[in-house]
């Protein structure tokens, strides 16, 4: 008895098998996921930039604070109005320059003098010049903060 040899039939032109889909697969979801995970750092970095300006901003606020608490001591308790000046609040504050005018007018109320002060305190964290410099910066660079406050007060 003849035996005859086994055929396969795995490759006939017909049941061809497809090789590399897996691979087209992986690398469509390895661009996707990066193309994700560089959106996610672009917008993560753009928040802790926002974040870093306001925290900045507050501070820049508290330092003109200072600068007017300052202007309403010297003009409530030493009865001056002296020119315009420029100090370094110093401690967190250090990053700012605060400057300080002071309008003085005497007003007459019903037969009463007063004297009146409008002071405006600017602080900024590049200031115009040597140190201590003068707020506000007409020519700013990048990242510069600045606030303003200003008060009237009578005496």
């Amino acid at each position: 008895m003849k035996t005859s040899p086994v055929k396969r039939i795995c490759c006939s032109a017909g049941t061809r098998r497809q090789h590399g889909f897996a691979i087209v697969s992986a690398i469509f979801l390895l661009v996707v996921l990066g193309l994700m995970a560089a959106f996610i750092m672009h917008v993560s970095t753009h928040q802790q930039a926002g974040h870093v300006a306001d925290l900045r901003g507050v501070r820049a606020y508290q330092a003109a604070r200072v600068g007017v608490e300052w202007g309403l001591h010297n003009h409530l308790r030493n009865s001056a109005c002296a020119a315009p000046s420029s100090f370094a609040p110093g401690g967190n504050l250090a990053e700012f320059t605060v400057t300080v005018q002071c309008l003085s007018a005497i007003n007459n109320e019903d037969g009463t003098s007063l004297n009146m002060a409008r002071i405006v305190a600017t602080a900024c964290n590049q200031p115009v010049g040597a140190a201590p410099g003068v707020c506000p910066n007409p020519l700013p660079l990048d990242n510069y903060i600045e606030r303003e406050l200003s008060v009237v007060a009578g005496r």
